[in-house]
C-alpha cells in the first residue's frame, strides 16, 4: 500500500512539472549564483563600483554595510530603504535613526544605472545591497562570505517600522535584544552584528548626552578610568554646537574591519551607549562572554559576524511574485 502510495504522488509530480504548475524550491528561496545566466558579470560589476566608492572615501564601507542593516530590520530585506517619498510611499529615510545619517545612496544609484545597461530588469536593488555589504566588509580587512541571491524589491516603505525597529544609539541593551529578537536574530547575533562598529562613525548628537552626564561617571567605574578618552570626545562635541561633527567608532583602528570593537567596549571606551551596554548591563554575563571571546579571537569574530550577516540578508525577503525588480532604486516601477 505505501509503495502504491508513492507511485501515486511521484505521478502527480510528474503530470504538474508537465503541466507547468510546478513551483521550484529555486523560486521561493535564495540561491547562490543566481545571475550566473541572466547576468554573469553582476557581482564582478557590483565589486568593482564599490572598490572606486571606498577608495575615494574609505568610511563609505561602513555605510554601505549599513544600509543592507537598516533594509533588513524593516520589513526584511527587499530595498525599501532606497525609496524616496513619492504617491503613497513615505520614505524610510525619514526615520529618526535614518535622518541625515544614512549615506550611500548615491553609490547604489551609480551601480544600478551600470546594471541596468549590462543587463536590464534583471538585478533587484534588494540583491545589490547584500553584494554590496559583502563587498565593503571584504575591502576593509573583513571575512567575505557566499552572498545567496534571488530577492525581489519592495512595493511600499514602512516609516513606522523603520522608527520602531532599528535600534538607536541610546538603546539599552533590553531594547537591543527586542529588536533583534522581532527579526528573528537572538543575542549573539546582535553581539556579532554589533562588531560592524569597528568601522564607520558617529555624529556627536549620536552621544553627546553620555560623554557629558556627570551621573554616569560617578555611577561606573571605568568611566573614571577613561577620563582621557572622554575629554578627547569632549574636544571634538562641545557640550553646545557641533552636533553633525563625527568621531571614528573605533577610534584605535577607524578604517580597518578587525575586533579591535570589542577590545574597546571591554575598557569602557565604546563610542555610543549602545556598545557599552553590551557590558554594563548584561545582568546574566553571557554576552560579555561572547565580548571577551571575539577580543580575544578575531576569526572567531570574522566566522560569528558571517554566520549572523547571512542570518539577516534572509530576513523577509520577498521572491517570485511578491515583488519586483525596480529598474530604478528610489522608486517602484509604476511611477
Amino acid at each position: 500500500m505505501g509503495l502504491i502510495r508513492i507511485f501515486l504522488l511521484l505521478t502527480l509530480l510528474v503530470i504538474l512539472i508537465l503541466h507547468g504548475t510546478y513551483v521550484s524550491c529555486y523560486d521561493t528561496r535564495l540561491v547562490l549564483d543566481y545571475y550566473r545566466e541572466s547576468c554573469p558579470l553582476a557581482e564582478e560589476i557590483v565589486r568593482r563600483h564599490v572598490e572606486i566608492a571606498v577608495l575615494k572615501d574609505p568610511r563609505m564601507a561602513a555605510s554601505l554595510l549599513r544600509l543592507h542593516f537598516h533594509d533588513c530590520f524593516v520589513m526584511g530585506c527587499d530595498a525599501s530603504i532606497l525609496l524616496d517619498s513619492n504617491g503613497g510611499i513615505v520614505s524610510e529615510k525619514q526615520a529618526g535613526p535614518n535622518l541625515n545619517s544614512l549615506r550611500g545612496f548615491e553609490v547604489i544609484d551609480k551601480i544600478k544605472a551600470v546594471l541596468e545597461k549590462a543587463c536590464p530588469n534583471t538585478v533587484s536593488c534588494a540583491d545589490v545591497l547584500a553584494i554590496v555589504a559583502r563587498d565593503a566588509v571584504e575591502l576593509r580587512g573583513g571575512p567575505s562570505w557566499p552572498v545567496e541571491l534571488g530577492r525581489k524589491d519592495s512595493l511600499k516603505a514602512s516609516l513606522t517600522g523603520a522608527n520602531q525597529y532599528i535600534p538607536t544609539p541610546n538603546s539599552s541593551l533590553e531594547a537591543l535584544i527586542s529588536n533583534f529578537a522581532a527579526q528573528g536574530l537572538d543575542a549573539g547575533d546582535l553581539v556579532a552584528l554589533s562588531g560592524s562598529h569597528t568601522i564607520g562613525k558617529s555624529r556627536c548628537l549620536s552621544f553627546k548626552p553620555r560623554i557629558y552626564d556627570q551621573t554616569i561617571e560617578e555611577e561606573r567605574d571605568h568611566y573614571k578610568r577613561n577620563t582621557v578618552f572622554r575629554r578627547i570626545l569632549r574636544s571634538i562635541c562641545p557640550q553646545s554646537g557641533r552636533d553633525n561633527a563625527v568621531v571614528p567608532l573605533d577610534l584605535k583602528t577607524p578604517a580597518k574591519f578587525d575586533n579591535q570593537y570589542f577590545r574597546n567596549i571591554l575598557q569602557g571606551k565604546g563610542l555610543l551607549n549602545s556598545d557599552n551596554v553590551l557590558i554594563s548591563q548584561d545582568i546574566e554575563g553571557k554576552i560579555t562572554k561572547k565580548v571577551w571571546a571575539y577580543a580575544s579571537d578575531q576569526q572567531l569574530f570574522f566566522r560569528s559576524f558571517v554566520n549572523s550577516v547571512m542570518k539577516m540578508g534572509n530576513i523577509n525577503v520577498l521572491t517570485g511574485e511578491q515583488g519586483e525588480i525596480h529598474r530604478n532604486c528610489r522608486f517602484v516601477n509604476n511611477w
